[in-house]
């Protein structure tokens, strides 16, 4: 692959230099990875922009994001050992309406049972809701600037708030730092923000994540949406399995349940040199992983299910090597499938350590 540089030999040695001296410079430098590669290429666009007449507002744009964005990996870098659920729903819930004290709870369970961080959007309604049930010191608020419903809700503490210019960027953060997500009654941007998590968990843009659509009982709004999904189902627009990716219910022991069992044995996912990779914190028999195999041989290109070691690349780069791993060459096209092969592995891990 050709090297990302501006193509002018003297000003890409300037930019080497440059990045060099910058990384002797910051504190804890010995303890800290050798990223100066990206870092030089990432100068490289904001000159090759400059070079290409790039209109102001585009290059204000382009600032802006990348500003919001490195302020946001900092403020989540101090809380990355920490797992963290997304809530999402109305800003105009009342603080009587069944559907606040029903998140309220659900954060509150996350928090004080298993030790969750809550992020929400940091305003009123649904979020603030979220934020109150987590208490201050398990809340993050990702706002975003608007002629309205502005003001952070009193429950996040600013060490933890985060103001954005762009949906865009707000949108990423949710994702990125997020273990699961629960979604409550909103409007056009709680499904905006639906729809986007099943797309990118759908395509496998993000690895598989659970999805809780919560509501208080009698409310009927997850109803009414599981069945324009049904419709989208029925006429061929997604697969049937899509619908395993998500769950709705109405009972918060069941929204905590859905999401901890998730991780009670799955832990994460790569690919390497095409192959995903799984990794479980539970060795499973190779009665299950041949079965399994054999369940799901539909979704594996070619070969089948198997266990497997660190590769170089993930003991070079110290990637949860302590962990098992499965392998198989996914077709990367059915992923309600391959949640629910996740789930096979989790439920076999479970009723393992209860015997």
């Amino acid at each position: 692959m050709r090297p990302y540089q501006l193509g002018n030999p003297e000003l890409d040695a300037r930019l080497k230099a440059l990045v060099a001296d910058a990384i002797a410079d910051r504190d804890g430098q010995d303890d800290q990875p050798n990223d100066d590669d990206i870092i030089a290429e990432m100068l490289v666009s904001g000159l090759k922009m400059l070079r290409d007449d790039t209109e102001r507002g585009d290059l204000k744009l382009a600032n802006s994001a990348l500003k919001e964005m490195r302020y946001s990996f900092l403020v989540f870098s101090r809380y990355r050992h920490l797992p963290k659920v997304t809530i999402y729903g109305s800003a105009r819930t009342p603080a009587n309406d069944p559907n606040y004290l029903i998140t309220a709870e659900f954060a509150r369970r996350m928090s004080d049972e298993y030790g969750w961080m809550v992020i929400t959007g940091a305003g009123p309604g649904i979020m603030e809701a979220g934020n109150l049930g987590a208490g201050e010191d398990f809340s993050f608020g990702v706002n975003i600037r608007l002629p309205f419903e502005a003001e952070a809700n009193p429950y996040v503490h600013e060490s933890r708030l985060i103001n954005f210019k762009y949906f865009f960027t707000r949108k990423l953060m949710f994702v990125k730092e997020s273990d699961a997500f629960c979604l409550l009654p909103g409007g056009f941007g709680t499904q905006d923000e639906a729809f986007e998590l099943l797309t990118l968990i759908q395509t496998g843009k993000s690895d598989l994540h659970p999805i809780v659509m919560l509501e208080a009982e009698g409310t009927g709004y997850w109803d009414a949406w599981r069945t324009f999904i049904e419709t989208l189902r029925d006429q061929g627009m997604i697969s049937p399995d899509d619908l395993n990716l998500f769950t709705i219910t109405s009972d918060v022991d069941e929204a905590c349940r859905e999401i901890i069992t998730f991780y009670g044995n799955y832990h994460s996912q790569r690919y390497v040199d095409g192959k995903l990779i799984l990794r479980v914190k539970h060795e499973p028999s190779d009665e299950l992983v041949a079965q399994l195999g054999e369940e799901f041989s539909d979704i594996i290109v070619d070969g089948s299910l198997e266990k497997t070691e660190p590769s170089e690349r993930e003991i070079a780069e110290d990637d949860h090597v302590d962990l098992y791993r499965l392998r198989m060459h996914f077709n990367r096209r059915h992923l309600g499938r391959l949640r629910l092969l996740v789930d096979r592995l989790n439920a076999a891990a479970a009723a393992n350590v209860e015997v």
